[in-house]
């Protein structure tokens, strides 16, 4: 018997509907933001930590996001892409987390950003990738991954898990998820519950991968291709439009 070669990996082709998805998530984002901002300097008051309106949006952004990153993941593993592309990639969202602590330390020094959606993304993808393999169990773990915070917020706060609070509420653990109180910080994205999302968007991805007709043949409709476009630029599209929002209503600010 003739051994079956191994898969070798190639430049990647897009899917088209997928960088789309992201491109429409930064749009989202990027107008979610603006109105941040503009509270932030007082053209409009608006609560963003406790109106619905509000936190149901970030909610929705913040799992279109991950959904792409996690079919990202599942259309990287079917065309055999390897790990040292992987860390590339993953180098880049680690530094730019970084970077998104130190600025955020400079606007918000009393709730700075230490475990936002790069941060969780950077942990999030390495288990994504790790765990690729699992298939249609991807379902019910994404599942159970939303479900713990609930149970660990309920274990916490009842009986003798109450005095284990304490020790998940602290900042050395709280990027886990099981807590009790959320933490004061400008973007919070924890493992838990978010991980489900990722796991969701990997089993969407292998789902769609072995339906006939791979979704990289389909051409992309006209009106979709800006969003395909800033989809791909997502990282760097994502670093750059915070401080340009900033740096407008500053310059307006300064002009009054």
């Amino acid at each position: 018997m003739r051994a079956t070669p191994a898969a070798h990996f190639s430049e990647p082709s897009r899917w088209g509907g997928v960088d789309a998805l992201r491109g429409l998530a930064m749009v989202w984002m990027t107008a979610y933001h603006l109105c941040f901002d503009l509270n932030h300097f007082g053209y409009i008051r608006q609560n963003f930590y406790t109106d619905p309106f509000w936190t149901w949006q970030r909610t929705a952004i913040v799992s279109l996001f991950l959904l792409c990153a996690g079919m990202g993941q599942a259309i990287a593993v079917q065309q055999a892409q390897p790990w040292r592309r992987f860390w590339r990639r993953w180098a880049q969202v680690a530094g730019c987390a970084l970077l998104v602590t130190a600025a955020s330390y400079w606007m918000y020094p009393k709730s700075f950003i230490y475990f936002g959606v790069l941060h969780g993304m950077a942990v999030m993808l390495l288990l994504a990738r790790l765990s690729a393999g699992w298939g249609a169990w991807l379902w019910p773990a994404g599942g159970l991954a939303i479900a713990t915070p609930l149970i660990a917020k309920y274990v916490l706060s009842t009986g003798d898990g109450a005095e284990f609070s304490s020790i998940f509420n602290a900042p050395w653990l709280n990027w886990l998820g099981w807590i009790t109180a959320k933490p004061v910080t400008e973007d919070y994205v924890p493992v838990f519950p978010w991980l489900g999302v990722m796991w969701w968007g990997v089993a969407v991805g292998q789902w769609r991968a072995r339906r006939p007709g791979r979704a990289a043949a389909r051409p992309m409709p006209a009106a979709l291709r800006p969003l395909a476009w800033l989809g791909r630029w997502s990282l760097s599209y994502y670093m750059v439009h915070q401080p340009v929002l900033i740096g407008v209503l500053m310059a307006l600010a300064a002009l009054k």
